[in-house]
């Protein structure tokens, strides 16, 4: 059971999630701004926060500032009215992991807290398991059935990644300035090269494969 923390100022939308989410079976606690908000965090185990950005005492900003530089990797949801590229922009520079806008697509809602839940989740653990594969970010090894593969860092560094977020198309130059960083001399080529080469050692493995998406970059898709 997971437990969601819903933080906006608006009453009718504080009762609407949280019916809501209590109706996926998430376990809700709510919230009239920020400083109440961190109350709550500082009495509860909170899974995630579902937060509005315009609110009196201290807004989703602020709030979403304070707790990055405290440290805090709780995963945050921004929804708000608030619809321009700028918004968003500062949304993720504060560190929101996700941000969405008024009025609210239920069923998109609830497909990004399941996302983000997952993800926090091979965070925590620092491993994926897809069917009876393992990969674990702590060994940089990859098992299966007994099997064991110790792949080089760059190498595991990038299927890591595909597999955190299956079906989501990275392009080179991302995975390059992920990986390798934004300041390397070796060219996006060398992506090319890692996802040649993870295909060949993975090659009949009926779990996971990664795809090229032709133009743009390259996915990974679970099969099982």
């Amino acid at each position: 059971m997971f437990n969601i923390l819903v933080v906006d100022d608006d009453k009718n939308t504080r009762l609407l999630l949280r019916a809501v989410l209590e109706g996926e079976n998430y376990t809700v606690f709510t919230a009239n701004n920020g400083v109440a908000a961190l109350d709550v965090i500082d009495k509860e185990h909170i899974d995630l926060v579902v937060l509005d950005i315009m609110m009196p005492k201290m807004d989703g900003y602020e709030l979403t500032k304070l707790l990055r530089e405290s440290d805090n990797n709780l995963p945050i949801l921004m929804v708000s009215a608030k619809q321009l590229p700028a918004d968003k922009r500062q949304g993720f520079l504060v560190g929101t992991d996700d941000y969405i806008t008024k009025p609210i697509d239920e069923g998109e809602m609830l497909l990004r807290i399941k996302a983000l839940l997952r993800r926090a989740k091979i965070a925590s653990e620092r491993r994926i398991t897809v069917g009876d594969v393992v990969i674990d970010y702590d060994s940089l090894t990859v098992t299966k059935n007994g099997e064991v593969q110790e792949l080089p860092q760059k190498e595991f560094m990038l299927l890591y990644k595909l597999l955190s977020y299956p079906g989501r198309i990275f392009t080179r130059i991302q995975l390059m300035d992920e990986i390798w960083g934004a300041d390397s001399d070796t060219g996006w080529e060398t992506v090319t090269v890692h996802i040649g080469r993870l295909r060949k050692r993975f090659e009949g493995w009926g779990e996971f494969s990664i795809e090229s998406v032709r133009g743009l970059g390259y996915k990974a898709v679970k099969r099982v």
